[in-house]
């Protein structure tokens, strides 16, 4: 491969033999990285946690990461492997199983992936689907799909494949899975969703979705009926939204959207500063331009304005307990997980004090952090080290000396040995939300 291309003088043939090249280099890199993983594994062996120490609560303890048959691994393992490949623990431990499973339960996969045949993603979309199989049923499988996990076939046919050998390999594991899906019925919205639309989903068999389709089918026939030229049902698929709404309120084709819908309680955050855009964001939704709030919000809701939360003087107790105000200054100016590389938003995640209580740490704002349970654990007992130079800046250390920086911005490497000198950029300013309820 040309190390430094010059783009301008290289023909067509070229690029694409350079192209090809660096597709080739990528997809050994997955491989040494399959290798690295398993590796890792074989390292952080449970054997090599003392059993008394792992008694005692919140302890690091063994975990089987893996399908039956591979062997247990330390439980804070993959938050060190992830946080050096720029993955959160639970991705790491998730490669780490595949690793695993390659290793020990798929080797004829195994084989043709360190040979460059089979794709990295193909092969551990097959251990992941059998995951739950018993070292035999899983060899089944592995025989029956490795010959056609080289891309002769596209993915969705791959995948299509890899399901009916799992269910020909294990039938009972099979009706299981049916039976816990008959279980898993739901109707609510999902989240995710941005531009100011969203989505409800509706899980149930068979029959009963095609029943709610037919329903919803009839009752948008007869709006197109009743009101032909009506704004925003000019489609299909507006007509058969509307309909949903129709039968979920029981109201008539003629009724007012906004006169069918219970009181629902959303929390807008507006920005305001002379850079900025006129946008908005909906908790639990997203941003939104201010004219979205003004001509989808504005005809149909009620605003209370609630004064601007100031962060930076919310004032220390003398107490280990997080008041909640406290919390809620926590949410607004670190709303995700501080672990590195960690993806977790929800707002009843533990908050940690950086330095803990019992130390000195003062119970207020600068001394928080917001993470996931696991997380928490791996930071008080996993040989971690965090500090928290501003508020919402959390500078970390592996138990290995690599470091990681943290902010609102996402997570960072910062260099641990320098050739030449290194500026880090600290975005700290001052935060003021504004929001209305």
């Amino acid at each position: 491969m040309q190390a430094d291309p010059v783009w301008d003088e290289m023909s067509e043939d070229e690029v694409l033999d350079f192209a090809g090249a660096c597709a080739e280099t990528a997809q050994r890199a997955e491989v040494d990285l399959l290798h690295a993983a398993y590796q890792w594994a074989v390292m952080h062996c449970a054997q090599r946690l003392d059993p008394l120490e792992a008694a005692k609560p919140g302890r690091e303890n063994a975990r089987r990461l893996g399908g039956a048959g591979v062997s247990e691994v330390s439980e804070f393992a993959a938050a060190e492997l992830g946080a050096r490949i720029g993955r959160s623990p639970y991705a790491a431990a998730r490669l780490i199983a595949d690793a695993q499973d390659l290793h020990h339960r798929h080797p004829r996969l195994w084989e043709r992936v360190q040979a460059g045949e089979v794709r990295a993603s193909y092969a551990r979309h097959v251990v992941t689907r059998t995951r739950d199989l018993s070292v035999e049923q899983a060899a089944y499988v592995d025989a029956a799909v490795v010959e056609s996990a080289d891309g002769r076939i596209t993915w969705s046919r791959f995948e299509a494949l890899v399901e009916g050998k799992v269910a020909q390999a294990a039938p009972e594991v099979a009706r299981e899975k049916e039976e816990r899906a008959a279980k898993a019925r739901f109707a609510k919205k999902l989240r995710g969703e941005a531009h100011g639309m969203a989505s409800f989903m509706i899980r149930a068999d068979l029959a009963t979705i095609e029943a709610i389709d037919a329903a919803v089918s009839a009752k948008a026939t007869r709006i197109a009926q009743a009101q032909p030229d009506a704004p925003h049902r000019q489609t299909d698929d507006e007509r058969r939204v509307y309909a949903v709404l129709l039968l979920a309120t029981g109201a008539e084709p003629a009724a007012d959207p906004a006169d069918l819908v219970p009181d629902v309680h959303l929390v807008v955050h507006v920005y305001h500063g002379p850079d900025r855009e006129g946008i908005a964001r909906i908790e639990g939704h997203g941003p939104v331009t201010e004219e979205w709030v003004r001509e989808v919000l504005g005809p149909r809701a009620r605003f209370r304005i609630r004064p601007v939360l100031d962060l930076a003087g919310q004032a220390p107790v003398d107490g280990y307990e997080i008041p909640e105000r406290h919390r809620q200054a926590v949410h607004l100016m670190t709303p995700a997980d501080t672990f590195p590389f960690a993806s977790c938003t929800s707002t009843s995640m533990q908050v940690d004090h950086t330095i803990a209580h019992d130390d000195g740490g003062a119970t207020g704002v600068g001394n928080y952090g917001p993470m996931t349970t696991f997380h928490h654990r791996i930071k008080t007992h996993g040989r971690w080290q965090v500090q928290q130079p501003f508020p919402g800046i959390y500078v970390w250390r592996d138990p290995h000396g690599a470091l990681f920086l943290v902010d609102h911005t996402g997570t960072r490497r910062i260099p641990t040995r320098f050739t030449e000198p290194v500026a880090v950029e600290l975005w700290h300013s001052p935060i003021k939300i504004e929001y209305a309820a």
